[in-house]
């Protein structure tokens, strides 16, 4: 006699669309690895402090106006490269590029 196949739970449904249930377990898959990473810059700069290696109150300090530029650039870069998917511009990181996108887009 076989033993019958074990009964899989069903998934939670939240929204009609299944794609908009797997894009919420990615964002609470990201924010879960959010929080994590923040957990962990905590410790270290708490550690840090502790051995007298940073100024915990020079974490929190405005950057001088030289300091700022590059800051603004790179966040400004990331903003970019993380909306880029918005404006339907998507490219494959692969490294043959065989998948790309890029060169693709209307003028």
């Amino acid at each position: 006699m076989q033993d019958a196949a074990p009964i899989k739970p069903k998934e939670q449904t939240f929204f009609d669309e299944p794609a908009i249930d797997a894009l919420l377990g990615v964002l609470m898959a990201l924010a879960t690895e959010h929080y994590v990473l923040r957990d962990r810059v905590r410790v270290l700069e708490e550690q840090l402090a502790v051995a007298g290696q940073v100024d915990p109150s020079a974490l929190s300090k405005t950057p001088a106006p030289e300091e700022q530029v590059g800051a603004q650039e790179d966040a400004s870069a990331f903003v970019a490269d993380l909306l880029r998917p918005l404006l339907g511009i998507q490219e494959s990181m692969g490294s043959s590029g065989r998948m790309s996108l890029k060169g693709t887009e209307k003028s």
